[in-house]
């Protein structure tokens, strides 16, 4: 059995951004806030981190910052991930070379790759690291699934430890878990579905929700780990209104948005993403209120 790089709600953390750069000071609070709040693993440099947008350089110190900061606390997962497997490899090397615990690489995006193709693709970039992979499937950005007999190859390779699954398929995530068994670790990516893929022996999220309700988040996990199935299910229900709200537009629009009105310093959304559109932004501020979160 391969071992968890974490158990519990991982935060796809936010970017904060400024007009010329990446705000590192608030950055640092915000993760410190997690920390505070019971947050088993920090993500960075992922979608919700807009690296689609990151120069090479942003990416790297987002990356090396974040492990400085958190200094060893709990885990740090790097986004490395690139739709050209030489950029996926450069940064996942760097991403161990500063002591990032795990990479989060997602499918090639755009070139639409075959199966064959991600896992040359996906043991490349293994073959090249020494930290382990989470392999991020979400077919709704990239235009390509990972199947389950293709899981079942890549969970051989010693360093391919994990999955994030965002396809929002359970029966395909069935599928996953028969392929493979214990040798692929299971991650929910979406907040709606942590407590039905906990129950096919996930062992938590990487979650956005967890940037503007990190502590439960981190309940919905740790209660079904404690055996509180019930429990569990009843907070991830009483959220489902924010979840909601955190996803009526691509993320990461509404949680940048969330974390402002939070009180954060989160920044700009780097175009070609948009502010919301007022009656969204609306039911974003209903349902903050709703959790206490806001005034």
């Amino acid at each position: 059995m391969k071992k968890p790089i974490f158990r519990g709600a991982g935060v796809a953390i936010i970017t904060p951004y400024t007009e010329s750069g990446i705000n590192f000071p608030e950055l640092g609070r915000i993760i410190e806030d997690q920390l505070k709040n019971h947050t088993d693993a920090i993500i960075i440099a992922g979608t919700t981190g807009e690296s689609a947008t990151m120069t090479v350089e942003e990416h790297k110190e987002a990356i090396r910052f974040t492990v400085e900061q958190v200094k060893g606390r709990v885990p740090v997962i790097a986004g490395t991930g690139s739709n050209e497997t030489r950029i996926a490899v450069e940064f996942t090397q760097f991403a161990g070379k500063v002591g990032a615990d795990a990479a989060l690489v997602v499918t090639p995006y755009y070139n639409k790759c075959t199966q064959n193709g991600l896992v040359a693709h996906y043991t490349r970039i293994a073959d090249s690291a020494d930290i382990p992979l989470v392999l991020y499937d979400v077919p709704s950005r990239t235009g390509v699934s990972i199947k389950a007999e293709t899981y079942a190859k890549l969970a051989r390779h010693p360093r391919i430890a994990a999955v994030k699954e965002a396809n929002g398929d359970i029966s395909a995530i069935l599928r996953l878990r028969a392929a493979c068994g214990d040798e692929l670790v299971l991650y929910s990516g979406n907040d709606d579905q942590i407590v039905p893929i906990l129950s096919l022996g996930g062992q938590g999220v990487i979650s956005v929700l967890s940037n503007v309700a990190p502590q439960a988040t981190h309940d919905i996990c740790q209660l079904y780990f404690d055996g509180k199935v019930q429990e569990s299910a009843k907070l991830q229900i009483e959220y489902a209104d924010l979840i909601d709200a955190l996803f009526c537009e691509v993320n990461p629009i509404p949680v940048k948005v969330a974390m402002r009105k939070l009180g954060w310093a989160a920044g700009p959304l780097r175009m070609p993403l948009s502010e919301m559109e007022p009656a969204n932004e609306a039911k974003l501020e209903q349902a903050l209120r709703a959790h206490g979160l806001i005034q």
